[in-house]
């Protein structure tokens, strides 16, 4: 299997600072827009399977909304307890105002 890029949403689809999930190809993601970049991480807290799009994006990290957990958006790596193993990160591009993943 090779990685491919896949066309998640327009740009313009996403609001600055908040998380949006999409399910993609069985992948289940949290994109955040922090111009110019965006983000996308595996949407599931490795604390507790809750989705992370619901929760609060501070400077470039989210919080799981029900432990308190935040997770550095662009390495999926856990910043605060109780989460303790890292969320998948994607390499994500914007091209003509379309943003896409890389997927294997």
């Amino acid at each position: 299997m090779s990685e491919r890029a896949v066309r998640i949403c327009a740009l313009d689809d996403l609001t600055e600072g908040e998380a949006c999930r999409f399910d993609v190809e069985g992948h289940r993601l949290c994109v955040v827009r922090l111009d110019p970049q965006v983000y996308v991480i595996g949407d599931r807290c490795s604390h507790a399977d809750v989705s992370l799009s619901e929760g609060e994006v501070e400077d470039c990290a989210i919080e799981c909304p029900k432990h308190g957990s935040a997770f550095d958006l662009k390495t999926g790596e856990p910043l605060s307890l109780p989460a303790v193993r890292p969320v998948p990160s994607y390499v994500s591009s914007v091209v003509d105002g379309e943003v896409h993943v890389m997927l294997l």
